[in-house]
């Protein structure tokens, strides 16, 4: 015999017999999911459906699975059907099996204004859990600082060092070639409309005062928080799906000063560094297509640019790139931290990392330009 499964049908009376024979295994996976679907078709046919696996000769965890599904497709609220000749070898598993209750069903609530007022709740509850946990960082980190001032040598250089390589000098070159390119579209665009009214050297000024202020910053604030914060987040989650935190914490070391203070302060260092270098390859590519597609020479476009900006404009900028890094730096160490053991988790805080670390960066630059604003800067 080829041990192929077979199901044979038997009539008893009002009763029906499925004889179960041949080996029911994950082997004859695609004849098995056959035969148990046209059997299923036979739901509410006889009012009693027996089940003899007697004559089954090998059974696995697929077989015995089918086999219980079977089972249950055939039983309903006037009967139920029964396995009968299960030998002492394959009861246990069918046992096992049988234990293992239906997949719940996803019942979708009716829109309704209690649901939506629900939903409103638990956002705002998200968002204030959101604020919470990075307040409580923020302290985490100012605490770890006092102590790192307090006692020098616990500082780590090296980790420092080597995050600042990371973070800054490994991100000049995307970040002078998006700055550059941002500037020679913004120069272009502000001649060819500048260019209907007769004043094509006005866009010397809109480009100095929007590249120092806010789209130097901004820019490379956004940038940092999509590849420096995403990098944070996800070294922490793997580190915390490894357990290497809770290792750190049972030898006596604390995970804030040992992986997120050298951290923190290789941004803050970072983002004034690369918004400098940004704003000034802004400048140089506005001044590069002014003079190539505006006929702006280069000596007016520096005359012009001398006398639109002052220092207060790279002041801003100046100002806003530590501040947009701390921001930056404490959203990617709160989601890494709350990462869980799977990678699924992972992904997700990491992508929530991005996003509310550029949200975040956002409306810190939209209070600043009030706070400026308010101070006649």
């Amino acid at each position: 015999m080829s041990g192929d499964p077979t199901l044979e049908r038997i009539a008893q009376g009002e009763g029906l017999a499925l004889c179960a024979a041949g080996n029911w295994t994950a082997r004859f996976a695609p004849a098995l999911e056959r035969i148990v679907s046209d059997a299923e078709k036979l739901r509410g046919s006889r009012p009693h459906i027996f089940i003899d696996v007697s004559q089954v000769a090998s059974l696995d965890t697929f077989g015995a699975w089918l086999i219980e599904r079977l089972r249950r497709s055939l039983s309903d609220a006037s009967a139920e059907a029964e396995i009968a000749g299960l030998s002492a070898n394959y009861s246990s598993l069918v046992d096992e099996v049988r234990r293992v209750g239906p997949a719940p069903r996803v019942v979708s609530d009716p829109l309704s204004i209690s649901g939506m007022l629900e939903q409103i709740g638990r956002t705002v509850a998200g968002i204030g859990g959101t604020i919470i946990g990075l307040v409580d960082m923020l302290g985490a980190v100012l605490a770890a600082s006092g102590k790192v001032l307090i006692h020098p040598r616990s500082f780590r250089l090296t980790s420092t060092v080597h995050h600042l390589e990371q973070v800054c000098w490994r991100a000049v070159p995307i970040v002078v070639l998006i700055t550059f390119l941002i500037g020679c579209i913004i120069s272009q665009q502000g001649i060819f409309h500048f260019r209907r009214f007769g004043a094509d050297i006005f866009v010397v000024d809109m480009l100095g005062v929007l590249v120092l202020r806010e789209i130097g910053v901004l820019l490379v604030a956004i940038m940092v928080a999509g590849r420096s914060g995403s990098a944070y987040t996800a070294e922490l989650g793997s580190m915390k799906m490894r357990e290497e935190i809770d290792a750190l914490r049972t030898m006596g070391f604390d995970p804030i000063e040992v992986l997120i203070l050298p951290r923190m302060l290789a941004l803050v260092l970072a983002l004034p560094i690369l918004a400098f270098l940004g704003a000034m390859a802004a400048l140089y590519g506005g001044g590069l297509v002014a003079w190539l597609y505006g006929g702006v020479d280069p000596e007016a476009f520096l005359l012009r640019l001398r006398d639109a900006i002052s220092i207060d404009h790279f002041i801003v900028g100046m100002v806003k790139a530590p501040v947009m890094a701390a921001v930056i730096g404490i959203v990617a160490c709160v989601e890494g931290l709350a990462v869980q053991g799977s990678a699924e988790s992972l992904g997700q805080h990491t992508t929530a990392s991005v996003v509310k670390g550029i949200f975040f960066v956002i409306v810190m630059d939209g209070v600043f330009a009030i706070f400026f604003a308010s101070i006649g800067m």
